[in-house]
């Protein structure tokens, strides 16, 4: 980790918060713990525990693996619906099917993304391709569920493949930084990825001791799950590491800062940021389903049960 890389990020544009930014303290940091999802890969639930008026528009985090599969290891999820928001799958290490009941899909690997919007509903299955599951390997991605409005939460399906060739790279004033904008806007440059909701979302890469100041919507949230090594959150320096999540307050901008030394597993510090603009309505979640009323969520479930959110369609190499 991570895929996607460049000599001399010097040659990046460059992105630096104004000199009079308030950056935001880092009101909170927590430790995300284990569990196995789907038919059994690890994950690391990297929201849990934080309360929702921190994350609204995001619903939950999943941090899969890091692992080193041995071969006949590697697991999937088995087919399963979704109704009312938006899921996006980032893979630093490895590589993954998907597949969905109205068309989206695809293999995404080594800093690809895939962003499914489940909207009105649909059925979906990711998991490895069976050279991965035959050879064992390593596997390690993020996949974030990002709500939809009421007024979007109907809408039609919709899939995006974003390959990490098309992600903008950014560095910071002193290229200690190499940042990975999957979608939103940082310092006026935008990543590739369409939202619904406003967001941003970016891997960083940030190389031992280096600090890393950049602008932020003042009327986003903020948080940063650390990936791999560790480092400081806020102009406070509040310690955070690898399968830890901070939550700013409020202010412009946002200061990280590298540990002088990181752990043998990983050069530099990884972590993601994540910002959106708070919906503020009521969010309901049952399982796959995440609506705004307990009527809303007994009718997701009710038009599951009647086959209305898609069938498995008859040629799907991913089984049933």
């Amino acid at each position: 980790m991570p895929a996607v890389t460049v000599e001399n990020p010097l040659a990046l544009p460059r992105v630096t918060a104004p000199a009079e930014a308030h950056s935001r303290s880092a009101l909170a940091v927590s430790t995300a713990p284990s569990g196995l999802e789907g038919e059994g890969f690890p994950v690391r639930r990297a929201f849990a525990g934080i309360d929702y008026r921190h994350l609204d528009p995001f619903i939950m985090m999943d941090q899969m693996g890091e692992v080193d599969y041995a071969a006949g290891e590697p697991k999937g999820t088995p087919w399963h619906p979704h109704r009312g928001f938006e899921t996006v799958t980032y893979i630093m290490d490895g590589t993954f099917i998907h597949q969905d009941s109205h068309g989206g899909g695809g293999t995404i690997t080594n800093g690809d993304t895939q962003w499914m919007t489940a909207g009105s509903g649909l059925l979906h299955i990711e998991t490895p391709p069976e050279s991965l599951v035959l050879s064992g390997g390593l596997f390690h991605g993020l996949q974030l569920w990002v709500n939809l409005p009421k007024a979007d939460k109907m809408m039609p399906p919709k899939y995006q493949d974003l390959r990490a060739s098309g992600l903008k790279l950014l560095t910071s004033g002193d290229g200690g930084a190499l940042i990975r904008l999957i979608a939103g806007d940082l310092g006026g440059h935008t990543g590739p990825g369409a939202t619904h909701t406003p967001i941003t979302m970016a891997h960083i890469s940030l190389t031992p001791g280096a600090e890393l100041t950049l602008p932020w919507r003042a009327d986003f949230n903020a948080l940063a799950y650390g990936l791999a090594g560790s480092g400081f959150a806020g102009p406070e320096a509040r310690p955070f590491a690898m399968g830890q999540a901070v939550v700013f307050g409020t202010g412009d901008a946002l200061t990280l800062r590298a540990s002088e030394t990181q752990d043998s597993r990983s050069a530099n510090f990884e972590f993601v940021l994540l910002g959106g603009r708070p919906i503020r309505e009521p969010m309901m979640q049952y399982g796959p389903f995440v609506m705004n009323s307990h009527a809303e969520l007994a009718q997701a479930f009710d038009d599951y049960q009647a086959g209305r959110l898609g069938t498995i369609p008859a040629d799907s190499p991913l089984g049933k």
